[in-house]
């Protein structure tokens, strides 16, 4: 990564950091095991990618990022609330995210419980209160619809249960079937980060279009990456268990096609995102800087 994209993504951290610092409750609100809870997983690190891309896709559109930060805000408390629940000993089971203990490690399952729980409601809050533009064609029930239906059975939670129901078996899952669960459960997510900042900045069905195949080709692209970086690097490296895909013997790209062909895999993916961007111009640089990055990272 460039000295100057990683400046200006800890530029992004920031701004975004700063508004779910403002949009949470503080820790010492009553109860204050569940507001030091859901703290406590939002700021133990990450990369803000969700909602940087939903800054990102703002700016390209020509709107104002201070109009986008509530829904990144809100689609980082979506992203953290499903990963508090993910490592659940019900789910993938794990006691380490970001390099930290997993809620439920810190807190016990109750809790972790109640603080996922908590992160997708005040979500939904914050989305609420976006500050669209005069005149726009979305209304604040559109943004709110998008992420709804996102975080649902149709796509977050529904590629969950079915990664869940793909693990241990014998049989392995077909490609289609493999896709299918990334673009529910990875996909799905970064590209309404992507389309929640455009509609902010009123942004046309044919840009809202073209937005949301870079998303789905970025975030396809970046689940390939993650199966990946799960099979070459350690958990020191990664921040969270590595080998753990194999260790549950669960449907990856390695373990269908091998690691050359997932990294030429991704590779085919990050183009096709690139080539949604051809009609924005240079206004989309930055969205091609980071589908670049997220191609080429280590963990």
């Amino acid at each position: 990564m460039s000295d100057d994209l990683s400046a200006h993504l800890k530029s992004r951290c920031k701004i975004v950091d700063e508004a779910l610092n403002r949009f949470l409750p503080i820790a010492q609100t009553r109860p204050a095991t569940i507001h030091d809870a859901m703290r406590y997983s939002i700021f133990a690190g990450g990369k803000r990618l969700r909602p940087i891309l939903c800054l990102e896709a703002a700016e390209a559109c020509g709107g104002d990022l201070q109009k986008a930060l509530a829904p990144g805000a809100a689609v980082e408390c979506i992203h953290t609330y499903s990963l508090i629940h993910d490592d659940l000993p019900c789910m993938d089971d794990d006691d380490l995210r970001r390099g930290q203990p997993t809620s439920h490690v810190k807190y016990g399952e109750g809790i972790a419980v109640l603080a996922g729980d908590a992160l997708l409601t005040i979500a939904f809050e914050i989305l609420a209160g976006t500050d669209l533009p005069a005149p726009c064609r979305y209304a604040t029930g559109d943004l709110v619809k998008e992420l709804a239906v996102t975080a649902g059975s149709r796509h977050l939670v529904g590629g969950q249960v079915l990664d869940l129901e793909g693990e241990g078996k014998d049989v392995k899952l077909t490609p289609a079937e493999l896709k299918y669960i990334h673009l529910s459960k990875t996909a799905a997510l970064l590209t309404s980060s992507i389309r929640l900042g455009a509609m902010t900045a009123d942004a046309t069905p044919k840009q809202l279009e073209a937005l949301s195949e870079f998303g789905t080709n970025l975030g396809l692209a970046f689940q390939v990456i993650d199966d990946i970086l799960d099979v070459t690097q350690s958990a020191d490296k990664l921040g969270k268990s590595a080998g753990k895909d194999a260790a549950t013997d669960k449907s990856t790209y390695p373990a269908l096609f091998g690691l050359e062909k997932s990294r030429t895999e991704a590779a085919k993916l990050t183009a096709k995102a690139h080539e949604a961007l051809e009609s924005f111009g240079r206004k989309a640089d930055q969205l091609r800087r980071i589908a670049d990055y997220l191609l080429d990272r280590d963990y």
